[in-house]
């Protein structure tokens, strides 16, 4: 059973806890780079049109998914539930609605991209984090994201940081010195030398997790 069929057991169970009404409506919307991301720097792929950013919105409150499949969807909560996750379009918009619907319920924070600065802000965040519970380890970034593969280079050093990701178009690139390994290639070998994997939330709607 995959991770995104466990949460969506989960989920269920959380509805059916809270006693909500399955027929109340969802909405998922694209959004723009700027409404996902607002002016932060142009090295996301998202200023870069490449991937995109998904919003559900469900009582007043908002989920976000990243996905390479921009789409719109309106349906009851009972339709999200039962929507077949086999497909790429259908696991980003699970995953936002599902991020919206736990929001309401004050489960979740943090369900939606961050914005300007913040997404530069997050790496040293993340790493002072990874510092904090695992201590000097080796590293391994699956899906490369600038601003955390900068701040592990800067915290850990590159000597103690990997990366791997599946864009054709950074695969054999040097970024913050360090160069990008094949995602599709290369992942067991990304594994076998990390002490520690950090992977992007992507992961899950894309299917790689």
């Amino acid at each position: 059973m995959s991770v995104l069929e466990k949460a969506r057991i989960e989920f269920i169970q959380v509805c059916n806890d809270r006693c909500i009404n399955l027929s109340r409506t969802i909405a998922v919307r694209p959004l723009s780079p700027h409404d996902a991301i607002g002016d932060a720097e142009a090295d996301f792929v998202i200023k870069k049109g490449k991937e995109y950013v998904i919003e559900a919105e469900f009582d007043k409150a908002h989920g976000q998914a990243f996905t390479s499949i921009a789409c719109r969807w309106n349906g009851t909560l009972e339709a999200l539930l039962f929507l077949e996750l086999s497909d790429t379009r259908n696991r980003g918009i699970f995953v936002a609605s599902m991020n919206a619907v736990l929001r309401s319920l004050k489960l979740a924070t943090g369900t939606n991209h961050c914005l300007d600065k913040d997404p530069t802000n997050c790496g040293p965040e993340i790493t002072q984090r990874l510092k904090a519970r695992f201590g000097i380890k080796r590293f391994g970034l699956i899906g490369l994201q600038p601003a955390i593969l900068k701040a592990l280079v800067n915290r850990f050093t590159r000597e103690l940081v990997r990366v791997v990701d599946l864009n054709p178009d950074n695969i054999g690139s040097l970024k913050s010195g360090i160069e990008v390994w094949d995602g599709q290639t290369e992942l067991t070998r990304l594994a076998e030398w990390s002490e520690v994997g950090l992977a992007t939330g992507s992961s899950v709607v894309n299917g790689t997790i």
